[in-house]
């Protein structure tokens, strides 16, 4: 039968006691130590073989051993993989840029002429500056996912008689490219994959104005494994679109967007415009089709027509009369792409597109087809009963969506950057890349 008796009268005896002599002199506290010293040894030993049996890391290898460099695997991340990434500049974990610091003849030298900075092609000026504030910028490029590299080719890019000259390009790049990957192990680790210029002139990588030349000369061999920011897109196979690259919009000044009033308060008293060089014969000294023939096209059907305010030369006052404007005609250059399409949706004027297989900047978040226009080349002479259509039809939705300010700041950028704008988007197409980026891939860390 089991023992009844109360608890106090129950003793357990854990350990022998023993009887010693002590002829030292006796203090009552280091009694009563010495008497329960063995019940917080035991205790604690307890303690310890429980944590150690419920831990799955043990306390002696709790930092992870490091990492062997190892070659960069093939591109093998799958589309779903890459879709779920979800990466913002407000996100706790943001991508993260190494800019290298180059000798100034590869940038700042090139700003002693002002243009530099607000030409068309300057988003290489304006991509360098925002990066150097995004709090993404790591000092430290072994916590890099991306390496920016600053060199500006497009400053001084006008020879005397107008036409673009790039010759400087290729070995001023080829120069920095030496320079990186005998200072540094990354570019070679890579082979550049994770290594990001920009290209914002005509035909970008192939770096000639002439599409013909361009697509003859090629992207040279040193960057065909990189990541190119170009304002250059064509939805067909091109020679100078091989590399990895994202679409860019060409530099409009940011100050563009205060320079005229709010886009739906302007007064459009002007149907359809378009200011820029439109050649009488578009085979000019350089024995090229200007345009290819788009914009002669354009003068000679609607010059004399009253709803199309069409003029040969430059104004610097030219946005004033985009802002009186319903419709902004856009068409091609030597390169489909033209800085009108950023202004005329900085100043609520339609885009009408001419320039056919064009692909615009940032199609996965801009709904271009809800603000715009897009006419054939081969179609210009059906142009006024296109736009006349839109009038009678859908032209106040069309206006309301251009409106937009998210959409407006989209087009813009920044030197800091700001939520929203041409460098945040850029960052967002790079966050789609991130599968280039040795670090991830080595560490197989994607968020």
């Amino acid at each position: 039968m089991p023992d009844r008796r109360p608890l106090h009268h129950q003793r357990m005896k854990l350990f022998t006691r023993r009887t010693r002599h002590n002829h030292f002199p006796r203090f009552p506290y280091l009694d009563k130590l010495k008497r329960y010293y063995k019940w917080f040894l035991w205790l604690a030993l307890s303690l310890y073989f429980f944590l150690s049996s419920t831990t799955n890391t043990p306390v002696l290898f709790s930092n992870p051993l490091p990492l062997k460099q190892t070659t960069l695997p093939q591109k093998t991340t799958t589309r779903a993989l890459t879709e779920s990434l979800q990466f913002s500049t407000s996100s706790s974990s943001p991508v993260k840029f190494y800019i290298y610091e180059l000798p100034s003849r590869f940038n700042k030298d090139w700003l002693s002429n002002p243009r530099c900075s607000t030409h068309l092609f300057a988003a290489e000026v304006a991509i360098h500056e925002a990066l150097l504030t995004y709090r993404g910028r790591v000092i430290d490029p072994n916590e890099a996912d991306f390496f920016f590299v600053p060199v500006y080719v497009s400053c001084n890019f006008s020879t005397t008689n107008g036409f673009p000259s790039l010759g400087h390009a290729k070995p001023l790049i080829k120069e920095a490219i030496n320079l990186i990957s005998s200072k540094f192990p990354f570019w070679n680790r890579s082979r550049g994959r994770d290594h990001i210029f920009v290209a914002s002139h005509d035909f970008g990588a192939c770096f000639h104005p002439m599409e013909e030349v361009a697509i003859a000369d090629g992207i040279p061999e040193f960057l065909k494994e990189t990541m190119l920011l170009q304002t250059f897109g064509v939805k067909r196979k091109h020679v100078c679109q091989e590399a990895e690259h994202a679409v860019i919009p060409p530099y409009v000044v940011p100050e563009v967007s205060k320079e005229q009033p709010d886009p739906a308060a302007a007064r459009r008293d002007i149907f359809a415009f378009f200011r820029g060089k439109m050649e009488v014969h578009p085979k000019n000294i350089s024995g090229r089709f200007y345009s290819k023939k788009v914009r002669t096209k354009i003068l000679k059907q609607y010059g004399n027509n009253p709803k199309f305010y069409l003029k040969r030369k430059r104004l610097d006052g030219y946005r004033s009369e985009i802002a009186r404007s319903v419709f902004c005609l856009c068409p091609l250059g030597w390169a489909p792409w033209s800085p009108r399409l950023v202004e005329s949706v900085e100043l609520g004027c339609i885009p009408v597109i001419i320039a056919d297989g064009i692909r615009l900047p940032f199609q996965s978040t801009m709904k271009w087809d809800e603000i715009s226009l897009t006419v054939a080349e081969h179609e210009v002479d059906k142009l006024e009963s296109v736009l006349d259509l839109v009038v009678k039809t859908n032209l106040t939705v069309i206006q309301h969506n251009l409106w937009d300010p998210v959409k407006r700041r989209a087009l813009l950028f920044n030197n800091r950057m700001l939520e929203g704008d041409a460098t945040w988007h850029v960052i967002q197409e790079l966050a789609g890349k991130i599968d280039r980026s040795w670090k991830r891939q080595v560490t197989g860390t994607w968020r």
